[in-house]
């Protein structure tokens, strides 16, 4: 393999990958497709090519794989776009591992290409959007490694070096008029036609469960990953929230964990009404991502209305009914990789559920203490409240009270016979859940309604809305206060609310997020109206004109600076592209002959310094070299095509050398057969 060549085909390969990384990025392959990529890729890098005598075995294994596939398609139990998105990559792994020749690179750009359409399809997020541009690159560089090296006689080194630069400048210009032609030019989105959401990088942590269990270590408040994305109206406008978002709350206590005594209540239905609504709902359009991984609505308490659900899965985006369950949970239907959906809260300390309102089963529950409960929880609660009455004072006072005496910790050592009682007078220490569990049951041994809630605490604006961390996962008490409904009064120190995560990986988090976002607002959402209105306001005044100002038809001036800009960029492009075809190429003609000079050096015949193919063809004639008869045609026809204005006939300088090749190859057989040596042919 000679020099330049093996560049060439590393960028290939490594635009290949990059191209397969674009639809992988959206987590929806197969894992085993992922593998045979990878081990095909690697070997490809390392120089291995097992399938290049093996073609037709290789294709055989590929239409078994096709077959599978549309097998898996046919039954339901795949994305027609997600099979042929492995497919592609399985077609790109077979070409990578083949010989390179030129069809094969060929196959190899055009699987590339493929597969970012595919990418584009899956998932079109930011990650897709820089694998779209190295691949872009890569594959563009290699093309024109490969067009150099097609120029450059067999057996020479390909000029890298001297083309490094014009190469650079090529694929700049490419890329601009990629950029030029998105702004102006209206397109497809072909993210329409796929599923659009991708279930991210690692295991989804939302923390909702059946069940609350008290103990272990509360790790999740490590997790910085977002989980939830909600725009606000009307907007609050801070840059952060002490607001908290609900999911679902427990009544049941029976000394470990929490449960609800409440059922299912009606049937599956678009849009779900909790609460009677006002005229100042706080409306939320939420988002939940993958990395939430469960299946129950969210919202800001107190919601009041939840619903207009899309699920994201793998089969695409669906509407989707919800259903409410136990304990004020509402729950999608159906399971999906990510959720969007509308949900209206009332508005802060506005009255929620009554008494008389709840279900005769929630309201005893709201009263009911586990066997077994130490007497002391009682005792102290009494000895902290000294005769207080009131629900809400109550609540506040203990509140304070637990949060003065004790202290946060996410490190416990798992379960004990009675968390309760280990947290309030052994450990003394705990997470949200053993705060929120024991300021709940102190109220009920003192007559006082009041459950446990779960779901999030927080927010942190990002671009115009808010986002939620799996680490702002929370617990906290709901207090049923007479006239008011239930109240939220958290014992957990303030501090300790929020994630607490590192701030650094936060911050990383977060400018990803708004990197993300700009990706969603002026890419995937770019659309064709968009367009007009960047055109429209380069040739239109932003300034409104002063009724007495005399009308004026001038252009105004950034349409002039456009235009210039314009104007240049096509004149910097016309000098690159007729300096390019100004440039001396080598000829066909000359092609031949250093073709026809490689396979006379096999026979040990060469030429001196100056000597032309005509000299040399004249040389071997005086010389009466078995060579010559051969090399008279194509000196002839050499010097035709170079001065004569007779150029080479498609397939004709294959020919030729085909000829003077038998004639190498049957004179060195005689050599061999007589023992001597064949006559040398040196410059006099």
């Amino acid at each position: 393999m000679r020099k330049g060549t093996r560049l060439r085909l590393v960028l290939r390969d490594l635009g290949s990958g990059f191209a397969f990384a674009s639809m992988a990025v959206s987590g929806q392959l197969p894992v085993w497709a992922l593998a045979l990529y990878g081990v095909a890729l690697v070997a490809a890098l390392a120089g291995r090519r097992p399938f290049s005598n093996r073609v037709k075995l290789t294709a055989l294994l590929l239409l078994a794989v096709a077959l599978t596939l549309g097998t898996n398609v046919l039954a339901g139990s795949l994305n027609l776009v997600v099979a042929a998105c492995t497919f592609a990559g399985l077609i790109s792994a077979q070409r990578l591992l083949s010989t390179p020749d030129a069809a094969t690179d060929g196959q190899v750009h055009l699987s590339g290409l493929l597969m970012v359409a595919g990418g584009a399809a899956l998932s079109g997020e930011l990650v897709y959007g820089l694998f779209l541009i190295v691949f872009g690159v890569l594959a563009s560089s290699a093309l024109a490694l490969g067009v150099v090296e097609a120029a450059v006689p067999d057996g020479e080194p390909v000029p890298v070096r001297a083309v490094t630069g014009p190469l650079a400048t090529g694929v700049g210009f490419a890329v601009l008029g990629a950029v030029a032609f998105f702004i102006l030019f209206p397109r497809l989105n072909w993210n329409m036609i796929g599923p659009s959401a991708a279930p991210g990088l690692g295991v989804a942590t939302a923390g909702f469960s059946d069940t609350v269990r008290l103990g272990g270590a509360g790790t999740i408040k490590d997790n910085p990953r977002i989980v939830l994305r909600a725009t606000l109206s009307p907007d609050p406008e801070r840059e952060a929230l002490d607001a908290y978002w609900v999911g679902r709350t427990y009544d049941v206590f029976d000394g470990q964990e929490w449960s609800n005594a409440r059922t299912a209540n009606g049937d599956a239905e678009f849009m779900k009404t909790l609460r009677p609504g006002r005229e100042n709902l706080v409306h939320q359009r939420v988002e939940l991502m993958p990395a939430y991984g469960a299946r129950t609505l969210v919202a800001l308490e107190t919601p009041s209305r939840l619903g207009n659900a899309v699920a994201n899965t793998q089969l695409g985006p669906r509407r989707t009914r919800i259903v409410e369950l136990g304990g004020g949970e509402v729950r999608f239907r159906d399971k999906g990789i990510s959720y969007s959906y509308e949900a209206y809260s009332l508005p802060p300390d506005a009255s929620g559920d009554d008494l008389r309102e709840l279900p005769p089963e929630e309201q005893d529950a709201l009263l009911t203490l586990p066997e077994g409960l130490d007497i002391r929880v009682a005792q102290t609660a009494a000895r902290v409240l000294n005769g207080e009455r009131d629900p809400l004072v109550a609540a506040q006072k203990l509140s304070a009270w637990l949060q003065r005496e004790y202290s946060y910790t996410l490190e416990l050592s798992g379960d004990v016979p009675d968390p309760v009682a280990d947290f309030l007078f052994q450990r003394k220490q705990g997470h949200c859940e053993h705060f929120a569990t024991a300021l709940t049951l102190m109220l009920r041994t003192q007559g006082m309604r009041a459950r446990l809630a779960t779901g999030f605490f927080g927010g942190e604006r990002v671009t115009g809305g808010y986002v939620v961390r799996a680490g702002d996962a929370h617990a906290w008490t709901h207090v049923l206060v007479p006239g008011r409904g239930f109240v939220t009064v958290d014992a957990t120190p303030p501090a300790h609310r929020a994630s607490q995560s590192a701030r650094l990986l936060e911050q990383l988090i977060n400018f990803y997020e708004v990197l993300e976002s700009q990706w969603r607002d002026v890419i995937l959402d770019y659309n064709f109206r968009d367009q007009l209105t960047v055109i429209r306001s380069l040739t239109q005044p932003r300034d409104v004109p002063r009724p007495d100002a005399p009308p004026s038809r001038a252009p105004p001036p950034r349409a002039w600076g456009a235009a210039l800009l314009a104007a240049v960029a096509a004149y910097a492009a016309w000098r690159l592209l007729a300096q390019s075809l100004s440039r001396e190429r080598p000829l066909a003609a000359t092609r031949f002959v250093d073709a026809v000079e490689a396979l006379l050096a096999s026979a040990r015949i060469t030429r001196d310094e100056g000597e032309t193919l005509e000299a040399l063809d004249a040389r071997l004639a005086s010389q009466r070299h078995p060579l010559s008869p051969a090399l008279a045609p194509i000196t002839r026809r050499y010097l035709e095509a170079r001065f004569g204005g007779r150029p080479l006939q498609q397939g004709e300088a294959a020919r030729l050398l085909a000829d003077l090749k038998r004639a190498v190859l049957t004179e060195s057989r005689r050599v061999a057969n007589q023992g001597t040596r064949p006559p040398q042919a040196r410059a006099s």
